[in-house]
């Protein structure tokens, strides 16, 4: 007990999505604080366009993590709504309930992650279950999606996104990695089965997995998470955040094309980009670094582009 006691006295209050290990260096965690630098950077441009509004205050808009890991982004903003709404929704437990159910949304990339998020941001890997937060789930899976999917093989690699079948076709004991958000020939439609077919997002945001064993030589793997922001652009949200390689910016490796969309994309507000991937990851060796970019449907125009060191930033 005292040694409880003289840990809370110390005014420490440890965050365990700050230490988890990442999956590996395609499938990262993201870490709480710059998720919450990805959340400012949105509602600041939010603010701007809506005449100073806060968007943390508007029960109407929804968010949507397609490749929830840990289920940080969805943790940080019900955590922003719930002090946000707290006006118009003075309840606790019905303002909770309309945020967890109403408002933020993810797909899970594995069913680990996808029980991993659904702890993070229901309290309870059963968003039904008697220890969660939420109260008017009627299933497990709450607004957290996840189900395994099979790669569609042509010729030794699948269709979709390129994956090597020697090392992913498997068997059922293991994951597949078949991502549900890129394995769709419409993803408008696939969003409809998961979410309901009236369901538009106005904002999604999150770390997509990098890339996969390709089936070349040696440990070659192709880079998959500019097929997600192709994805995810389909969708047509309000606003899109996503931190992804910054390897695009010299293209190559099947992203010359994708590297050619996103330079004369004029709806690109701002890219930040990190020269070491050890700035925003700790511990991940990913040559070329990593950017964060935001991007404004309704707002064309030039974008800042903001090179960070961990000396200084330079725009």
């Amino acid at each position: 007990m005292m040694e409880q006691a003289a840990f809370t006295l110390r005014g420490r209050n440890p965050d365990v999505l700050t230490c988890i290990a990442n999956l590996s260096n395609d499938e990262v965690f993201t870490p709480p604080e710059f998720a919450n630098r990805m959340l400012d950077t949105l509602a600041e441009t939010w603010a701007k366009a809506h005449g100073g509004a806060n968007v943390w205050a508007d029960k109407s808009v929804k968010f949507l993590d397609p490749f929830t890991k840990s289920g940080v982004f969805l943790r940080e903003i019900t955590s922003r709504l719930t002090k946000g709404l707290a006006g118009e929704i003075p309840d606790l437990q019905e303002r909770v309930d309309h945020i967890l159910t109403k408002q933020v949304f993810g797909i899970g990339i594995t069913h680990l992650t996808s029980l991993l998020a659904r702890r993070s941001l229901y309290c309870s890997k059963h968003a039904d279950g008697k220890h969660s937060i939420a109260k008017s789930f009627a299933d497990d899976a709450g607004n957290i999606w996840f189900e395994r999917l099979e790669h569609t093989w042509v010729e030794g690699k699948c269709s979709y996104c390129g994956a090597s079948q020697q090392t992913l076709d498997r068997g059922e004991e293991l994951e597949t990695h078949a991502y549900a958000f890129i394995h769709t020939d419409d993803i408008k439609a696939r969003i409809g089965e998961l979410f309901g077919g009236e369901m538009q997002f106005d904002v999604i945001i999150g770390n997509p997995p990098y890339q996969l064993d390709d089936g070349g030589y040696g440990t070659s793997a192709a880079p998959i998470y500019h097929l997600f922001v192709d994805q995810a652009k389909k969708l047509e949200p309000r606003y899109l955040s996503l931190v992804i390689p910054a390897r695009w910016f010299s293209g190559g490796k099947g992203l010359d094309e994708f590297r050619e969309a996103m330079l004369t994309d004029n709806r690109l507000r701002s890219i930040d980009d990190y020269l070491s991937a050890a700035d925003v990851f700790p511990g991940v060796g990913l040559k070329g670094g990593v950017c964060n970019f935001l991007w404004d449907r309704d707002n064309p125009g030039q974008c800042r582009v903001t090179t960070n060191t961990k000396s200084r930033s330079n725009v």
